[in-house]
């Protein structure tokens, strides 16, 4: 069977590369060869592309933008499946629906501009709507499951549901999204009617500190390590002198020890090598296990085709 072939048949509106460099879809800048990257621009093509993969029992992969990810230098076999193009926003009451690959800063502007309160603390997350649902994304004390009422998901066979914030499991850096391995496709927001001078004011404050503490001139996966109990991670990180520690181009940033910066072409074996040093250290230290926020996917080694 010809893949490419028969994907272009059956997905006429979607973007269909082969061979595709996913470091060029990461925040990091890692990532090997996927063997086929496919764009979707509606629902119906993202259900079609997993009943194809399950029919085929090709391996399928979703990717949202790319902000808090780290993918391997062998890259990915099969399907990676991204839906940054279902990236509507529309305002019902004080409802706010979102395409899973809007921007969820785009979406806090969205509310600010419509005098919806509730999405401030979400102004300064990169993540896409569908990523930050994936693992509860959260900053300066709020979380999405403070203001999501309900998720549309594609599960792996390909069937359309709609979830209620009740039936999510939203935890710390947590969902039923992860748990059972759906595809969001849209989220909804339930906001309050609020000033938007006031809004706007939490807002360029977030900003304002998020730019002053985090490394954000630099390539990096985001928030590397979760929040362990009674401490953080970049205290830790900080206090065991590993910032500056660089293992081939990546280091510790020296700005926010929570981060990792890809300073000199620095590679996916990189990043977890740093990871893994980091995690140690901080073991022997503190006797505090650090457990990963960003996540790792893809192969340790290429694919013997793409040479």
């Amino acid at each position: 069977m010809n893949i490419e072939k028969s994907l272009r048949e059956k997905l006429n509106g979607s973007s269909i590369k082969v061979n595709e460099p996913l470091k060029n879809y990461t925040y990091s800048h890692t990532g090997g060869i996927a063997d086929y990257y496919i764009t979707v621009y509606n629902i119906h093509d993202a259900m079609e592309t997993i009943h194809f993969a399950r029919e085929h029992n090709i391996p399928l992969t979703y990717l949202g933008n790319g902000s808090n990810l780290i993918i391997r230098d062998g890259g990915i076999r099969g399907i990676v499946l991204n839906t940054l193009e279902l990236k509507d926003i529309k305002r019902e009451g004080d409802y706010i629906i979102a395409g899973s690959g809007s921007r969820i800063i785009d979406v806090s502007r969205f509310a600010r501009d419509e005098s919806l309160t509730g999405l401030e603390f979400a102004c300064g997350i990169p993540g896409s709507v569908g990523g930050a649902v994936y693992m509860n994304a959260g900053a300066y004390g709020g979380e999405l499951k403070d203001c999501l009422e309900e998720v549309k998901v594609v599960t792996p066979e390909g069937e359309l549901l709609t979830l209620h914030r009740d039936e999510l499991h939203l935890g710390y850096r947590q969902s039923i999204v992860q748990e059972n391995g759906y595809l969001v496709v849209e989220a909804t927001f339930k906001l309050a009617e609020g000033n938007i001078d006031e809004i706007n004011a939490v807002m360029t404050e977030l900003t304002r500190l998020r730019e002053s503490k985090q490394p954000l001139e630099l390539p990096s996966c985001g928030s590397v390590f979760q929040r362990p109990p009674g401490h953080f991670a970049g205290k830790l990180i900080q206090d065991s002198k590993l910032q500056g520690h660089r293992i081939g181009g990546v280091e510790v940033s020296k700005k926010h020890a929570g981060f990792m910066v890809n300073i000199d072409n620095g590679t996916g074996s990189d990043y977890e090598e740093l990871i893994h040093y980091v995690q140690k250290v901080v073991k022997e230290k503190f006797d505090v296990e650090l457990q990963r926020e960003v996540r790792i996917i893809g192969e340790h080694t290429k694919n013997p085709n793409q040479e």
